[in-house]
């Protein structure tokens, strides 16, 4: 397959000629490898038994090689890092380390933080502009830059369009087969997950069937910020001897430190007058494509607005909502900027996103499924710019309808297929 090009291509590069030592972290199958291996001229593949077992038998192996060393799946010899960390302290030119992982290190695991020595990188699965299925007339870097430009464009795709993207999934290695193949390769990639990925990353299961019941729960509240009683009930219908909250605290852990559960979390403002705002993550897996399957919704059903229903809205509508966040998160990585959400207590107010630069100015953002903008849809992000007016830059609206354009109250409405870099 050949390699097509990502966004985090030009951060990687840019920070490869400044820092010596990268740790590009992310969920197995977003593409790290690829978009790695390419930059090293000396490869060190952890996950290969043979490379592996020499490594831990002299983990200062991985500093032999031409200038550009790529370590993939360190965390499989973790002694790795350390010696990485050791090797810039004795000055290692910028470029020198490229490291992968797709999983965290193992609960009891000693390692140096690395911090200040090994700067890490967050990849995550495709979004709509990698994707290649509409040119984007809309620049996330403008709007951060808070000149409010008019805006401009249009896209042919429906709703329909949009469901076929979260069925087929941001996974190059999944999305690039035949669309026939989708549900039982992301049903395979959720088996792994759970046979191999969680014993792997030092994790104990004792009933498989259990995990795949919390990977479910999950699934099913993307998009919200359901409580962990509400989690443990979706998680074991019609069982009466409940698992304690430690069993289900520690796979939630496991299943974040692999990055297949994403939460989004709650925004917490500096230099603000904002009060009782919500502390509670939106719940999000890498991939919405994984929380259709573990829902078992199909392009009919969620078409027919069947799922998991939340409010007023749809499973569709809190799927699109996680397409959405997935890209914007990978379009304001580019940017050095955090992406959170904005609930107060109790609910009476809540926007989506809250993209915040470095200078803590935002883009508020909310997300509809709708092919169609009402006075209602854009309350929320009226309302947090009265409450602080000096911080919100620009206000938008993603949507799956056809046009791009500014409503008279500032507000931006953008199909989510036109948002780009």
């Amino acid at each position: 397959m050949s390699y097509s090009k990502r966004l985090v291509d030009h951060v990687l590069d840019e920070w490869l000629s400044l820092l010596p030592a990268i740790a590009v972290e992310g969920a197995k199958g977003v593409g790290k490898t690829a978009t790695a291996a390419r930059r090293a001229d000396t490869v060190y593949s952890l996950d290969k038994r043979a490379t592996r077992l020499s490594i831990e038998q002299n983990p200062e192996i991985v500093t032999d090689g031409a200038s550009a060393i790529f370590i993939d799946e360190w965390q499989l010899v973790p002694d790795v890092w350390d010696v990485v960390r050791r090797a810039v302290d004795d000055g290692a030119e910028p470029g020198r380390f490229l490291l992968a992982g797709s999983a965290g290190i193992a609960p009891g695991t000693r390692i140096h933080s690395g911090a200040a020595r090994i700067v890490r990188l967050m990849m995550r699965p495709l979004s709509l502009p990698e994707r290649r299925i509409a040119e984007p007339t809309v620049s996330l870097t403008d709007l951060l830059e808070g000149s409010r430009p008019s805006l401009e464009g249009s896209t042919n795709l429906t709703t329909n369009d949009y469901v076929d993207e979260i069925l087929a999934s941001g996974f190059p290695g999944i999305r690039s087969r035949p669309q026939k193949a989708h549900s039982l390769l992301l049903s395979n990639y959720l088996d792994q997950i759970v046979d191999h990925d969680i014993v792997e990353a030092g994790g104990r299961v004792h009933r498989p069937i259990a995990l795949r019941g919390w990977l479910a729960a999950y699934g099913a509240a993307s998009s919200t910020t359901a409580s962990y009683a509400s989690i443990l009930q979706a998680a074991t219908p019609g069982e009466d001897d409940k698992p304690a909250k430690q069993t289900g605290m520690a796979y939630r852990d496991l299943l974040q430190r692999l990055w297949v559960l994403d939460p989004l979390p709650s925004w917490s403002p500096v230099f603000s007058h904002l009060k009782r705002l919500g502390q509670a993550p939106k719940h999000h897996l890498v991939d919405p494509a994984l929380a259709a399957t573990l829902v078992g919704a199909t392009r009919e059903s969620l078409l027919r607005g069947e799922g998991p229903m939340r409010n007023d809205d749809t499973f569709l509508g809190a799927l699109f909502e996680s397409l959405a966040v997935q890209t914007v998160r990978v379009l304001a990585s580019c940017s050095q900027a955090r992406v959170a959400h904005l609930r107060t207590a109790g609910g009476k107010h809540e926007v989506d996103m809250i993209v915040e630069r470095a200078d803590h100015r935002v883009v508020a953002i909310e997300v509809k499924v709708s092919t169609s903008i009402r006075p209602g849809d854009v309350a929320h992000l009226n309302w947090l710019e009265t409450q602080i007016p000096d911080r919100v830059v620009d206000k938008v609206i993603l949507y799956a309808g056809p046009y791009a354009y500014r409503r008279p109250d500032g507000v931006g409405v953008v199909p989510l297929a036109l948002l780009g870099l």
